[in-house]
């Protein structure tokens, strides 16, 4: 009877290793948000020849889609659906998945460091968010996913459920779910859904103190910024020297009756690795449908802003050639003010951050910036006030993504003429005109010597007239170029101007 047992159990293992059982993507599960208006991968893992089949159940008649299973995995492609309805989504093969809740909406991805990452609760106001939440209609209007936050060396296929967490798992947005989840991202799924009324699936991955290389993949850093990849491969090779050398100084410490020096940090564990990210919290998530993407970051990057001026237009073609939707709409916001407010010009690394965002928005296609100058904090890298950033966000979704004619920018410097001392500065972006709280701030000038200096400005119609009493023959204009700028030049929407310079003198952050 021991041997049968033995047998009978062998047998078993046999048959289930044969058998792998289909599996759709974690994406894919109760309450998922689908991508209206166009085709809709679904994808999963499933036996080499095993038949699958996806059907959609909801709407009219049963959509049925059926695929075999090739190399371990396998795809359909539902046709293109119109916004809402109540949908089961079934997937067959030798075992069967049903996924039930489903509706067709937009779908953004948002992703970034803290300020992204920042919830709810820790920004300004967040009983007004959660009050909100308490509207039942909520549930179904929004849908929150997050994305657990972690980094690997080599590109993942999917995501691993941890629903006890609210984590890789679709969610509603109510008062119980809403609190931890990022309040930028929920502001803007919000507005959107007021203005588009249509479902809103937001997918929020991101993680604090992260540079944008992290979420950059591998073949694009190596071809593009091998400087990046050699750093992050010369500190793996070497780590296991630092920690033999911190366990020889550790030992004479201790016999020396002195405190330990600090461990060394393993470089692949950390989250600001090359890759890291994008390997584990990017990719899992392509070929998911989306509307667009949003992204809140430069913090990290900013004592390196000459090399994000093409590290982040990177970045976002990376992300578009990996979901091949064509380039998709990616909008950002444009740093903060942070740090003591100097009331003499400056040089600022910051401002050059600033100004490779706004280059970046000029250079690549169908992206757009959220101008925050207004809604930050000297003292506080994370300021609170996330609702405008969220729904300046939006309303550059609503003209780029969806075409709308509306005022969705601030101000953007165009053009400088000098007319005897004085600077005249020309704008893109105007909407209803210039305007100003008062007296114009935040501009210097310089003559031929490059030295620049406050200056006076004031409004001519849509034109913004710059001078100083020091300088008879200007050469170039700066506007809010400081780590904190203090301005106030806007148009009447509301919308604040970018931040910018119109010479192109030496940069702190250029290498030598």
């Amino acid at each position: 009877m021991k041997k049968m047992s033995a047998w009978a159990s062998a047998l078993v293992l046999v048959v289930s290793a044969a058998r792998a059982d289909v599996k759709p993507n974690v994406l894919f599960q109760n309450g998922a948000v689908l991508q209206r208006d166009m085709a809709v991968p679904v994808w999963g893992t499933a036996r080499e020849g095993e038949k699958v089949t996806v059907t959609l159940e909801g709407n009219g008649r049963p959509e049925t889609v059926s695929t075999t299973g090739a190399g371990g995995k396998f795809m359909v492609k539902l046709k293109s659906h119109k916004a809402g309805g109540q949908y089961t989504l079934t997937v067959k093969g030798d075992n069967e998945v049903v996924v039930r809740d489903v509706t067709f909406g937009d779908v953004w991805i948002c992703s970034g460091q803290s300020n992204m990452q920042w919830s709810i609760m820790q920004s300004g106001n967040p009983e007004k968010a959660l009050a909100e939440a308490d509207d039942p209609t909520m549930a179904t209007r929004l849908k929150l996913f997050t994305v657990t936050r972690r980094g690997v060396d080599a590109p993942e296929s999917d995501l691993t459920p941890a629903p006890a967490r609210n984590e890789n798992t679709w969610v509603g947005c109510t008062r119980a779910t809403l609190g931890n989840f990022s309040a930028v991202a929920y502001y803007f799924g919000r507005d959107l859904n007021q203005a588009l009324n249509v479902p809103i699936g937001i997918i929020s991955t991101n993680v604090g103190g992260t540079p944008a290389e992290a979420w950059t993949s591998r073949p694009v850093l190596t071809a593009q910024f091998p400087e990046l990849i050699k750093g992050y491969d010369t500190a793996v090779a070497n780590y296991p020297n630092a920690l033999k050398a911190h366990e020889e100084a550790a030992a004479k410490a201790k016999a020396e009756n002195k405190p330990a020096p600090r461990a060394p940090g393993n470089p692949s564990a950390s989250m600001q690795r090359p890759c890291g990210l994008y390997n584990a919290m990017i990719t899992p998530l392509a070929p998911y449908a989306i509307k667009g993407a949003i992204w809140y970051q430069g913090e990290s990057n900013a004592g390196r802003a000459y090399q994000y001026r093409t590290l982040f237009p990177a970045m976002i073609k990376n992300w578009r050639d990996l979901w091949g939707q064509g380039d998709f709409a990616f909008l950002f916001v444009q740093l903060a003010p942070f740090m003591a407010i100097v009331n003499e010009p400056h040089e600022s690394a910051w401002a050059e951050l600033r100004e490779a965002q706004l280059l970046t928005l000029k250079a690549s296609p169908k992206t757009g910036m959220a101008v925050i100058t207004d809604v930050g904090d000297p003292v506080d890298i994370h300021p609170k006030a996330k609702e405008p950033v969220g729904a300046r966000l939006a309303l550059a979704a609503r003209a780029i993504a969806h075409g709308e004619r509306i005022v969705y920018s601030g101000p953007v410097y165009k053009s400088m003429a000098v007319t005897g001392d004085k600077a005249v500065l020309t704008f893109d972006h105007v909407g209803g005109g210039l305007a100003a709280d008062g007296e114009l701030k935040g501009f210097a000038i310089a003559g031929e010597d490059q030295k620049f200096v406050n200056a006076q400005a004031k409004l001519d119609g849509n034109k913004v007239v710059v001078w100083a009493a020091s300088v008879s023959k200007p050469v170039a204009v700066r506007f809010g170029w400081a780590n904190c700028p203090v301005v106030n030049l806007a148009n009447k929407e509301g919308l604040p101007a970018t931040p910018f310079r119109t010479d192109d003198f030496a940069m702190l952050t250029k290498p030598k």
